[in-house]
């Protein structure tokens, strides 16, 4: 399985675990990453993770953060075509980074883009079809996959 998570995904391990739901998904994101590369589950960065990172104003998080993508084992590098599609969700009402994150797991043939973002998840909600990846919050994907 290839999962691409989203820069908010890779931050939420070191926000304020005080609120169940940041604690939860804190505990859903690391479970995850734990699983890549053990069970054949395959995590997807990109470029556009990286210029994300990059502005993350408090410098202990961003070392924080790119330590967690560093264990990725796939490399998606945006391209004309990457932008292409960008453009195009934009066009949707997603945001310019929304929109990269997408298409780079597009490109990367990402099964699920996992996010703690609510508003992501209800803009892909709301254009499943158009999409051609599934876009999930970590804690409902673990759940459903723990299911199986």
């Amino acid at each position: 399985m290839k999962i691409y998570f989203d820069v908010c995904c890779l931050n939420r391990p070191f926000d304020d675990h005080t609120q169940d739901r940041v604690r939860l998904e804190s505990e859903a994101v690391l479970t995850i990453l734990d699983s890549c590369g053990i069970k054949g589950n395959i995590f997807l960065s990109s470029e556009v993770i990286d210029i994300e990172i990059s502005k993350i104003p408090d410098d202990d998080r961003k070392q924080k953060v790119i330590f967690l993508s560093t264990i990725s084992q796939s490399f998606i590098i945006v391209d004309i075509d990457i932008e292409k599609r960008a453009m195009e969700l934009e066009k949707l009402n997603f945001s310019s980074f929304d929109s990269l994150h997408i298409a780079c797991a597009e490109r990367g043939n990402a099964d699920i883009l996992l996010t703690t973002d609510d508003n992501l998840l209800r803009k892909a909600l709301q254009n499943k079809s158009i999409l051609k990846v599934r876009v999930e919050n970590p804690v409902k994907w673990l759940m459903e996959e723990i299911e199986k």
